[in-house]
């Protein structure tokens, strides 16, 4: 196991923050940072996703140490989550969701520039996208040339799971899943696997 992900929280009410530190304390792979420090990962808590909300994102992804943002908020639609995704946001929870293990699991994925959000915000932004996916000037996955083992391989990616947890649902190696992710990847010329997820999402794809 290596060094524990410094995180840092930032909360505009100091009850929510102390809830999370609380949470947070109780997982061994993250250590919060102190006053000054440089988080590796800031988890962000808003009551909702504005534009107020949005700009303090941005910026805090603009400091010197450039840290990925889980962003917590008590109400989250499949609106807010495209336009916190296309300000950088690396993780979406909702409040009442965010209990150790999923806060835990949405930071450490961050760290990894991996993108995590709720399984049911994903669903219904892969319905809303399907039910655009007619329209002539939207791109459907058919016209994007993605087959259906890579929509279920990103879906699973967007939901912060582990090459070898993909593997193991869709009964495909570990290889063929890297392999999957690594064609999305190269095809669409984008970075990383939290950059393919943002991308599907903000164009309708995902």
């Amino acid at each position: 196991m290596g060094e524990p992900v410094p995180v840092s929280v930032v909360a505009l009410d100091p009850v929510l923050e102390a809830g999370i530190k609380s949470t947070l304390y109780a997982c061994p792979d993250v250590s919060l940072t102190p006053p000054g420090g440089e988080p590796r990962v800031v988890v962000m808590i808003v009551d909702r996703v504005t534009g107020q909300e949005l700009d303090a994102l941005r910026a805090t992804r603009s400091t010197p140490a450039r840290p990925d943002v889980v962003l917590v908020a008590g109400e989250l639609g499949a609106g807010e989550a495209m336009h916190a995704l296309a300000a950088g946001a690396r993780g979406l929870l909702r409040r009442r969701e965010a209990d150790a293990a999923r806060l835990a699991r949405a930071v450490l994925a961050a760290a990894r520039s991996d993108c995590t959000l709720p399984p049911d915000l994903l669903d219904r932004l892969l319905e809303h996208s399907e039910s655009r996916g007619s329209a002539a000037d939207t791109p459907s996955w058919a016209a994007a040339g993605l087959s259906d083992r890579e929509r279920s391989v990103l879906r699973m990616v967007a939901d912060g799971h582990e090459t070898s947890e993909i593997a193991e649902r869709l009964s495909y190696s570990q290889r063929t899943v890297t392999t999957v992710v690594h064609d999305i990847t190269q095809r669409f010329r984008l970075r990383n696997r939290a950059h393919a997820v943002a991308y599907a999402l903000r164009t309708g794809l995902l």
